[in-house]
């Protein structure tokens, strides 16, 4: 099967001398789902850039669908969408005259634009404002709307990149089910977040990218599979005092409040021991959680110290 994308050695060097990607390999199979995470200033938005032809590579090759996209630049934009980090939409023009535009832009008949405009406002709530200037829109909503719009001539890759920042809990779980949807349906997404739980939750495979080189790339499984440990909060039924809790002996535990506590779990131990623990002690358990993002841990374990960072004003611009 023909890989959704396939990146083979890509180095990208600004004028300036900055070495924006340093020999990228990477390819994401047809229907993945896949994460491309890494620090502001990693070369993230450069892949995406050189990708949608906005930017040229130094040396290396992309193609899409096994077509290489400097030379076959028609082809493979037919074949997928992108949505940027920033909103790059005219705010005095009407939510369905932008989709419908994008649409023209892609050749599609009128009768089919206007029923897939349609489609895609109805599907990501946004149909009953399809009248309004898009500068009425919040921000949650213009996100959606460029989401619709790269969507317009349905592409089989969707590229994603930040499309939740400052988007509240509540519509981030909303264009989560809905990326599922359409991933299941058969769109292939590439997403670029910084909300590792977000990442987490979507993606089955993934590349972490620093200083223009990939450090890690497996599948969700395998890189979560590495954590030495992982702390868990146990919230309990009934009231508990830290007196009452010392008594209870459980190894590598710590109280936190009357209601619950947190237990650290190492890779080949088995959370079914705690349970049969707590059940001898008559320790209720109404639920159980992460402490923090398992992706979180791992994501700042593979990173270098915040000070060798890359600066991000070396060259690398944000993609509008």
């Amino acid at each position: 099967m023909t890989s959704a994308l396939s990146i083979s050695d890509l180095c990208k060097t600004y004028t300036n001398g900055h070495e924006a990607l340093k020999g990228i390999s990477l390819e994401v199979q047809t229907r993945d789902f896949f994460a491309l995470l890494g620090p502001n200033g990693a070369g993230k938005s450069t892949i995406i850039g050189i990708i949608s032809t906005l930017i040229g590579q130094s040396s290396g090759a992309v193609s899409v669908f096994g077509k290489n996209v400097a030379t076959h630049v028609y082809e493979t934009k037919l074949n997928f969408g992108v949505v940027p980090q920033e909103v790059n939409f005219s705010p005095f023009e009407k939510v369905a005259d932008i989709v419908m535009t994008q649409a023209g832009y892609y050749g599609l008949p009128r009768s089919l634009a206007s029923e897939r405009t349609e489609k895609y406002l109805r599907k990501l709530g946004l149909w009953d404002k399809r009248d309004n200037r898009s500068r009425m829109l919040s921000g949650g909503m213009k996100r959606r709307l460029m989401i619709a719009r790269a969507l317009v001539h349905e592409p089989k890759l969707l590229i994603l990149d930040e499309p939740t920042a400052g988007v509240d809990i509540e519509l981030r779980r909303s264009m989560w089910d809905f990326l599922q949807e359409i991933n299941q349906s058969g769109t292939t997404i590439i997403l670029t977040t910084h909300y590792l739980e977000e990442a987490e939750n979507l993606c089955r495979n993934i590349a972490i990218i620093d200083e223009g080189k990939i450090i890690e790339n497996t599948s969700m499984k395998s890189l979560l599979g590495k954590l030495d440990s992982q702390t868990l909060v146990f919230d309990v039924r009934d009231e508990l005092q830290s007196e009452t809790f010392a008594t209870i002996g459980l190894a590598r535990s710590r109280f936190l409040d009357s209601h619950s506590f947190e237990v650290d779990i190492g890779k080949d131990e088995n959370i079914n021991d705690v349970f049969s623990h707590l059940e001898i002690k008559e320790v209720k358990v109404k639920g159980v959680r992460n402490k923090t993002n398992r992706l979180e841990q791992l994501f700042i374990s593979r990173l270098k110290t915040p000070n060798n960072f890359p600066n991000t004003d070396k060259g690398e611009t944000t993609l509008c």
